[in-house]
C-alpha cells in the first residue's frame, strides 16, 4: 500500500478504540474492547496492543507496515517522555512510562498525548474545525474537557497541561470539583454533575417523570434526564437548562480569554441537543465582548469517538511524515 499509515489508539477508563489511517484520515480498520482498567496497567496494555493488532490485521496489514502509532490517553502526562501520571481513571499506574512500553511492545515510534488535546487536532485536521486558525475544542461527558488550537497548532502552555477546560469555576461557592476546588464547570455541567443534580432532586420528592424512569432502582444519569425532560419532566428541563447556562459562561471565558474563530462542542451530553445548547448558545453570545463575538460560530464536532485517535493520526503525520 503506497504511503504512510498510522496506527492510532483512544485509550479511556473503560474503552480502548484503536484503528489505522492514512495522512488524510481514511479510516481503513478498527477496533473496539473493554479497556480492563480495575485489572491494572499490564491487562490495560496487553489490551492496547491486541486491540491495535487486530485492527491492523482487518487493515490486512502488519505491524511493521505502521510507519508509527500514536496514543491519546486519559492525563496528566508529559508530551516529550511520554509518561503518564496517576490518570484517576485507570487505577495503580502510578507514573506509567506508556511511550517507552509500548514502544517495547510494539517495535514502533509511538507517541502519547492528552486525549482531550488529540481530540482538538482530530476535529481541527479532518472534523467541524478544518481551515481555523484558532480554535477551542470542549468535550462534555461524564467530565468536561478539552484542547486548544493555537495559530494551527495545539497549545500546551510551559507545562503541557493547558487546556484543562473544565477546570474553569464558574460559580464560587458551587459544588465541589475533583480538582479540589469549587465551582468548576465540570461539577455543575458534565454528566456526572447533571446525575448529582437529578438525584438530589429526587430525594426532594421532585422530578416526577425521572422518578418513574429510575423506580426500578436504576441510578439516574444524564441520559435519563434528557429522557424525562422530553417526556415532559418539567424539573429535568429546568436541570438541563442550568447545566447549559453554566457551559455557556465557560464558553464565554474561553472566547473572551482567547479570541477564537470557532468552540467545538463534543461529548455523550450533548445528546441532549437544543435543551442544554440553547441556553449555552445564549450565554455565550450574550457574556462574549463585542469585538470577539463577531464571526465567532459554535459548532458540534464530526468525528464522534473517533476524533482522539485522528488527532494521533494527523500529529504523527506532522511529526513523521513518510
Amino acid at each position: 500500500m503506497a504511503g504512510a499509515i498510522y496506527g492510532a489508539v483512544d485509550l479511556g477508563g473503560s474503552k480502548v478504540l484503536s484503528l489505522v489511517a492514512t495522512p488524510d484520515g481514511e479510516v481503513l480498520a478498527r477496533d473496539r474492547r473493554p479497556t480492563l482498567a480495575p485489572e491494572g496497567p499490564e491487562a490495560v496494555l496487553r489490551q492496547i496492543e491486541d486491540s491495535l493488532r487486530a485492527a491492523v490485521a482487518e487493515a490486512g496489514l502488519t505491524l511493521a507496515e505502521l510507519r508509527a502509532v500514536g496514543i491519546a490517553s486519559p492525563g496528566p502526562l508529559d508530551v516529550r517522555t511520554g509518561v503518564v501520571s496517576h490518570p484517576p481513571n485507570l487505577p495503580g499506574w502510578g507514573e506509567l512510562p506508556l511511550r517507552r512500553l509500548m514502544e517495547e511492545r510494539l517495535g514502533l515510534p509511538v507517541a502519547v498525548d492528552n486525549d482531550a488535546t488529540a481530540a482538538a487536532v482530530g476535529e481541527h485536521a479532518f472534523g467541524a474545525g478544518r481551515g481555523a486558525r484558532h480554535m477551542v475544542f470542549v468535550t462534555v461527558g461524564t467530565g468536561i474537557g478539552g484542547g486548544i488550537i493555537c495559530d494551527g497548532r495545539p497549545y500546551r502552555g510551559k507545562s503541557g497541561a493547558a487546556g484543562e477546560l473544565g477546570h474553569i469555576v464558574v460559580q464560587t461557592d458551587g459544588p465541589p470539583c475533583g480538582c479540589g476546588n469549587r465551582g468548576c464547570v465540570e461539577a455543575l455541567a458534565s454528566g456526572t454533575a447533571i446525575a448529582r443534580r437529578a438525584r438530589e432532586l429526587l430525594a426532594a420528592g421532585r422530578a416526577a417523570g425521572l422518578a418513574r424512569l429510575t423506580a426500578g432502582g436504576e441510578q439516574p444519569t444524564a441520559e435519563l434526564v434528557h429522557r424525562a425532560a422530553l417526556d415532559g419532566d418539567e424539573d429535568c428541563r429546568a436541570l438541563l437548562s442550568e447545566a447549559g447556562r453554566y457551559l455557556g459562561v465557560a464558553l464565554a471565558s474561553y472566547a473572551n480569554a482567547l479570541d477564537p474563530e470557532l468552540i467545538v462542542l463534543g461529548g455523550g451530553v450533548l445528546q441532549a441537543g437544543e435543551m442544554l445548547l440553547a441556553p449555552a448558545r445564549e450565554a455565550l453570545f450574550t457574556l462574549t465582548l463585542p469585538q470577539i463575538r463577531r464571526d465567532l460560530q459554535l459548532e458540534l464536532g464530526a468525528l464522534g469517538a473517533s476524533a482522539g485517535a485522528l488527532g494521533m493520526v494527523a500529529e504523527l503525520h506532522r511529526e513523521m511524515p513518510a
